[in-house]
This record gives structure tokens, C-alpha cells and sequence, in this order.
């Protein structure tokens, strides 16, 4: 199949079959594309429309998140994950505030250089807000084009991604780009999908050398499997008189970056010492059920404890450490579990009050 059978015959699915109603392809711009786009890589769609909405409603323009206090960015994003996705779109929103006036620039190289948008994001922005002709490789349509073109080896292999983006390039048309960039993205989520590919409405279906093949879900090549390591923590929920925990702000780099979580420990036997550094008396102790949590490249064994504490002295509170108030929560950036271990905690301390 030549390119322009290809091109043409995804945009004529479009046309009829295509997304046109997501949030982002309403009241199109780079910020809002942009937007979208990092929220979408590693998440589907249907988690990120809530995230979407809630996100452009108090962070409505590029100039607007470039303001807004971390907290209130990370408290947007908590749930999403992958939380260097957050620090970086606010990083990127300053330097297009500061260096570019807040006008995303028309370049896919300028736009490489911005933190947190790579190749592939630059250029659904540059070409579904800006109408570039820009070809991309997001995870729907490397599958599209590895089953179209039945593409050996795993696509992380640099080989493999430049053979990839060679066969993208060929087959981005130079006309209507905005619309072609979405059919791919909509082809890949919708019917070219990772298991039962729906190959007999895809249009592409009688040059797909996959599907020629039999051999669909093939493609692409998984990456090779290595095991995941599994690491175990001890994480207190220390609860004053007031039902309010303890928290502490991670290091802005590394894991959870930013967020407030609860403190780390070893074992029980380290509580003494956390207690006395806070001036706490500790009390009743509840161990919670286990929570397991999966990382990209390990395993997280939590064990919750909800520990009874009483301030015993006038300890001045460190800037990296708050008592989070469960019946009336501020706006911070939780890392998923420590706000799931948060709700478990307030479900334990308010049966108590009604028992």
C-alpha cells in the first residue's frame, strides 16, 4: 500500500468513525493539547477525562499553572502518577511564560527541548494545535504501524524505534495532518488494540502484513521480561487527638518527588525514635491491612500502622512536615497509596468515635 492509500484510507475512517468529541479537541490549543498529551502517556482515556477537566478548570491557561503553588499542581495530578509528568509541565509553563511569552513555539525541535515532551508529543502538538506537519510514535500508533508493517525486535531497541519513525514519516500526508495525527491515536485505542484487534473494521486491514500473517498479536515485540524486585516499608499513621496524621514532603527528585507521604520505616521498633524527634507520646497501635503498589520497575509492600499520638511538648512543626486535618483535608500533592492509607485511616478513627 502506498502512503497516500494509507493516509487516505485512515482519514476516511476518521471522518466517519473517528473521536471528535474528547475535551481537548474542544477550543483546540497548544496548552490544552499539550495538556492531554502528558496526562495520556501511561494512562487511558476514560481516566484521564476527569483529570482533564478538573485540571483546565483551575489551571486554565499556560500562564496559570506557571503560577500556581506546586501543591496545588500535584494535588491536581494525585491519582495519575508518574508525578515527574507534573513537576515537568510546570517547569515547561514557566519557560514558555519567561522565554516565549507564553505562545507555545512552532517548532517540533523547540518544542523537544521544553521538559517532559519528547519527540512524539511534540509533535501532536505541533501538528493537532498548530497543523504541522509532524509525524508521531505514541504507544497506539507504534502498534498500528508495527502490525502494518509486521516490524521485528522491541521498539525500545534504538534500531527498531528509528525503523518505526522512518515508516511514520512515510506515511504522514502533508495535508489535513491534524486530522490524521487523531485517526492513528483513535486507531490504535480503538480498534488496533493490544489483544482481539477488530480487524475487520479496520480500514488498513488488507495491507496489514500482521493480519496477513495471522499473527496480530505478534506485534509489536514485548519488551524481554526481567523480574520485578519486590521492596517492603513500614508506614505509620500517626493521628493526634484532633484525628489529624502526620506527613512529610519528599525531596523534590526521586520517588514521588514532591509529594507528601507518610514517614518510612523498618520496623516498629524504629517508632520510638520518630515519636521522640515530633515530641509524641505514643499510644494505641492498629496495624491496617497490607497494601501492595506497582511501580514501573518494582514492587511496594506497605505495611500501615494508625498509631495514637499525644503532643507531649511545644514542638515547632519543620517546613517539611504537617499535621494532614482528614476531616477537612488541604490541597496537596498525595502519592496515590498514602491517599488511599489516608481514607482507611479516617474510616478506622470515625467507626471509633461512633462505636
Amino acid at each position: 500500500m502506498r502512503a497516500e492509500q494509507f493516509s487516505t484510507a485512515v482519514l476516511d475512517w476518521y471522518d466517519r468513525h473517528g473521536r471528535h468529541d474528547l475535551p481537548w479537541q474542544q477550543g483546540i490549543t497548544p496548552y490544552r493539547v499539550w495538556v492531554s498529551e502528558i496526562m495520556l502517556q501511561q494512562t487511558q482515556v476514560s481516566t484521564v477525562l476527569n483529570y482533564f477537566d478538573r485540571f483546565m478548570a483551575s489551571l486554565p491557561t499556560v500562564e496559570a499553572l506557571a503560577a500556581a503553588p506546586e501543591d496545588e499542581v500535584l494535588h491536581l495530578w494525585t491519582g495519575l502518577g508518574y508525578y515527574t509528568r507534573a513537576r515537568n509541565l510546570q517547569k515547561t509553563a514557566k519557560i514558555v511564560v519567561a522565554e516565549y511569552a507564553g505562545e507555545f513555539p512552532r517548532d517540533v525541535e523547540k518544542l523537544t527541548d521544553l521538559p517532559g515532551i519528547g519527540l512524539s508529543t511534540a509533535g501532536a502538538i505541533a501538528s493537532l494545535s498548530m497543523g504541522l506537519r509532524a509525524p508521531i510514535l505514541d504507544g497506539n500508533v507504534k502498534r498500528v504501524l508495527a502490525r502494518f508493517t509486521a516490524q521485528e525486535g522491541y521498539p525500545g531497541e534504538p534500531k527498531v524505534a528509528k525503523q518505526l519513525w522512518a515508516t511514520a514519516e512515510r506515511f504522514t500526508p502533508q495535508s489535513r495532518v491534524n486530522a490524521y495525527t487523531q485517526a492513528m491515536m483513535d486507531m490504535g485505542a480503538t480498534l488496533c488494540t493490544r489483544s482481539k484487534p477488530s480487524c475487520m473494521l479496520c480500514p488498513l486491514e488488507k495491507g496489514c502484513e500482521a493480519h496477513m500473517l495471522g499473527l496480530e498479536t505478534r506485534y509489536p515485540i514485548p519488551k524481554p521480561r526481567k523480574s520485578v524486585p519486590q521492596k517492603r516499608t513500614l508506614m505509620p499513621l500517626l493521628a493526634n487527638r484532633d484525628g489529624a496524621i502526620l506527613l512529610y514532603r519528599r525531596p523534590s527528585t526521586g520517588l514521588w518527588g514532591g509529594l507528601w507521604s507518610l514517614p518510612e520505616l523498618d520496623d516498629l521498633g524504629d517508632l520510638e525514635h520518630l515519636a521522640l524527634q515530633h515530641s509524641l507520646e505514643l499510644g494505641l497501635h492498629t496495624e491496617l491491612p497490607s497494601l501492595v503498589h506497582t511501580f514501573s520497575h518494582f514492587q511496594l509492600a506497605i505495611e500501615p500502622w494508625l498509631v495514637q499520638v499525644q503532643e507531649t511538648g511545644h514542638h515547632v512543626a519543620e517546613a517539611d512536615w504537617l499535621w494532614y486535618n482528614l476531616a477537612t483535608p488541604p490541597r496537596l500533592g498525595l502519592a496515590a497509596p498514602v491517599k488511599k492509607l489516608l481514607k482507611r485511616a479516617a474510616d478506622v478513627l470515625n467507626a471509633g468515635e461512633s462505636s
